[in-house]
């Protein structure tokens, strides 16, 4: 078979015109033109290293545990690699609290267009205090931040792994790329957090019957924990023929977030709960995650077919939904405890799975 990268897609780099607009966008603020004349000294450095490809300036000799102990590693992700070793170490010393990582999907908060705060962030607020009565740490993760907060960004998943698993390392090398300006990645920050949890609880709304961008971005960019390759040395970086030959070599596809207890609650007003809340369970059983029961997997409607202004109201009187989701935030702490405890009952635990992939 042959192996060789098929090529033909992607277009030549940008000229330099298109690349001087693109660049000047951000400073249309006319306060910046009194700067005019820095920022063409700093458009000729960017220029230059968007045409040299030089996504990672800072780099270090990988050294020792690395397949190729001369390789240059980016800081940027030494940094992140290094983070993730030590979320690991806290979580499996059982040295403080257990926790979970509460996401809020949500696109919508107070300090954006919108105006106004979510409900799945009303959801979260109740679920953190049924965590802590139960003697568990909530890491509240608030998504909708990506659309209020300045330089927060995640950059879509660029499908290393459709070329071959090994080529999607972990945690992912291909942010930040600095010559195409694609930094302020959050998710260097994110992947610590998701290790250092013993649980997860996801509560998100439905966005046209599928999950919120935000949220999506960040499963996409997840793929690396379920068979990412923890070495980039391996595949010398972005080596595509060799990381297919390392894949047909033999690969493990390791999960590096199994063993998480998780639950999910998913809200919408009219259509498509049922949907999204079967794929979000979908994918964390398929990353290894283990699902707290019935209770702990829930979708509600909030205001059926009601109008959008009064929502919030909605969610006020239902009483019952919001027993509900306490009964998540319940049911997620005792499989958390359990599994602390390594008394969880997980029948095919030990079992090998014959497709990996």
């Amino acid at each position: 078979m042959n192996l060789r990268p098929r090529h033909g897609e992607a277009p030549e780099k940008i000229d330099r015109q298109t690349f001087s607009r693109r660049f000047r966008e951000r400073f249309t603020d006319p306060a910046f033109r009194a700067e005019d004349a820095a920022l063409e000294r700093i458009e000729a450095i960017a220029w230059e290293a968007y045409q040299d490809s030089r996504k990672a300036p800072l780099t270090r000799k990988a050294g020792p545990g690395y397949a190729d102990p001369d390789y240059d590693l980016a800081l940027d992700w030494l940094e992140a690699h290094q983070a993730i070793r030590a979320a690991e170490r806290q979580r499996l010393s059982r040295t403080r609290p257990a926790r979970v990582l509460v996401i809020t999907g949500s696109a919508r908060n107070d300090g954006s267009c919108p105006g106004e705060l979510s409900k799945s962030w009303r959801l979260a607020r109740l679920a953190e205090v049924e965590l802590e009565i139960a003697g568990i740490e909530a890491d509240l993760l608030d998504l909708s931040l990506l659309t209020s907060e300045y330089g927060q960004r995640i950059f879509p998943c660029k499908a290393c792994v459709s070329t071959a698993m090994p080529l999607c390392h972990w945690p992912c090398s291909c942010y930040p790329n600095h010559s195409l300006d694609q930094v302020g990645d959050v998710m260097n920050a994110l992947y610590p957090r998701w290790v250092a949890a013993d649980g997860v609880l996801l509560i998100t709304p439905v966005y046209w019957y599928q999950s919120p961008s935000p949220l999506k971005l960040m499963i996409d960019r997840l793929v690396c924990a379920d068979g990412g390759n923890p070495d980039p040395t391996s595949t010398h970086g972005k080596d595509a023929a060799r990381a297919k030959q390392l894949e047909l070599d033999g690969w493990d596809y390791p999960k590096h977030l199994a063993g998480r207890a998780y639950g999910v609650v998913v809200h919408g007003d009219v259509a498509g709960i049922e949907s999204v809340r079967h794929a979000l369970c979908d994918w964390l059983d398929w990353m290894g995650l283990v699902d707290a029961g019935h209770k702990a997997r829930l979708e509600r409607y909030i205001g059926y077919y009601r109008p959008y202004a009064t929502s919030h109201g909605e969610l006020d009187a239902d009483q019952d939904l919001q027993e509900e989701l306490r009964n998540v935030a319940r049911a997620l702490a005792v499989a958390v405890r359990d599994l602390r405890a390594d008394s969880l009952s997980r029948p095919d635990a030990r079992l090998r799975d014959p497709r990996p992939k």
